[in-house]
């Protein structure tokens, strides 16, 4: 929670009352988040499948953190190298040379690559900078794209987060997680 600013005089020379503190936004637990997603994929009978970078694989820790996640989730790869993302999620080496690692053409190619090699209902990808180096001005510390596809095509979301790497990751994390939600909850 911030901190009111200190009162200060106005143009008459009287003080003025400090602003009122504002709460930042509750959000729900990751975990709970991911137990919204299985309690879809179980009531749907969907399976799921990650590509994860710049979260290093957080999704799939908290996706685990639910019992009974073995059920829908079909596993995951942290591809973190580009040569990873080409051989392990089919992202075409020419996604990667035109767009670059970060950019939502690489996200879509890894949710859609997850998806076929894990066999799996819906693809999710997560990929970005995290920081707190690493970003240029085309692409700042904090830039990430989510994707999700299936067999209805696919959705990207772009976001720029401006916090620590934690914070960064916890938030795209978030973000994947929340995508992920609004697909299951969709149309099968």
């Amino acid at each position: 929670m911030s901190r009111p600013p200190a009162p200060s005089a106005d143009a008459t020379g009287t003080a003025a009352q400090p602003a009122a503190e504002v709460a930042e936004p509750e959000h729900a637990p990751l975990t709970e988040l991911a137990a919204r997603v299985g309690e879809l994929c179980r009531s749907s009978a969907r399976t799921i499948a990650l590509g994860e970078s710049c979260t290093g694989g957080l999704v799939g820790h908290v996706l685990t953190e639910v019992a009974g996640a073995s059920g829908y989730l079909r596993g995951g790869v942290i591809a973190y190298a580009d040569a990873v993302k080409v051989a392990l999620l089919d992202v075409p080496s020419t996604t990667l040379a035109d767009h670059g690692a970060v950019s939502a053409q690489t996200a879509i190619a890894m949710a859609t690559g997850a998806r076929s090699r894990f066999g799996a209902d819906v693809g999710v990808a997560v990929t970005g900078i995290a920081g707190p180096t690493g970003g240029s001005a085309e692409k700042p510390v904090g830039l990430t794209y989510v994707a999700v596809a299936d067999a209805a095509g696919s959705a990207v979301r772009r976001h720029l987060w401006h916090g620590d790497r934690s914070a960064n990751k916890e938030a795209s994390a978030r973000a994947t997680l929340e995508l992920l939600l609004e697909r299951l909850a969709g149309p099968v």
